[in-house]
């Protein structure tokens, strides 16, 4: 379906921050193992994309309903009340997006999250529990 797909590894801060979820068509989709947010992160797998303009214009489209697909998820799964998604890459430059459930009364609600406090990471049962939840889900 996508001739420029490719096995590629993350970026080596994303594998460090990250526990691997499920392969969408297009996407990675990785869980931050930070317990403060649900918070997952879509990586294309396409080699040498910085930007979504980087990538083919249906691979655009691709990644924006897959990004809308994790979000709706995300928001059913946790009851939050605001579904934050953005791509930025200041730091990791490899192509990623971040689905963030935000709720009135979490970590620095209503600011953002990028840059606030100290990671916690999950406890292995429940980033287990979470990673299970999403595999079930019907999308």
């Amino acid at each position: 379906m996508y001739p420029i797909l490719t096995v590629i590894p993350l970026d080596p801060r994303l594998e460090a921050d990250t526990l691997p979820i499920l392969e969408l068509g297009l996407c990675s989709l990785q869980l931050l193992n930070d317990s403060r947010w649900p918070w997952l992160v879509l990586v294309p797998r396409i080699a040498g994309a910085c930007e979504v303009h980087d990538l083919p214009e249906a691979e655009q489209l691709v990644l924006m309903r897959e990004a809308a697909q994790i979000g709706q998820m995300l928001k059913a799964l946790t009851g939050c009340e605001k579904i934050n998604t953005a791509a930025i890459g200041n730091i990791v430059r490899q192509l990623h997006v971040h689905v963030i459930a935000r709720s009135q009364g979490d970590a620095n609600w209503p600011g953002p999250v990028w840059g606030f406090g100290a990671r916690v990471p999950y406890a292995n049962e429940a980033s287990n529990n979470l990673i299970e939840r999403i595999k079930r889900y019907e999308f």
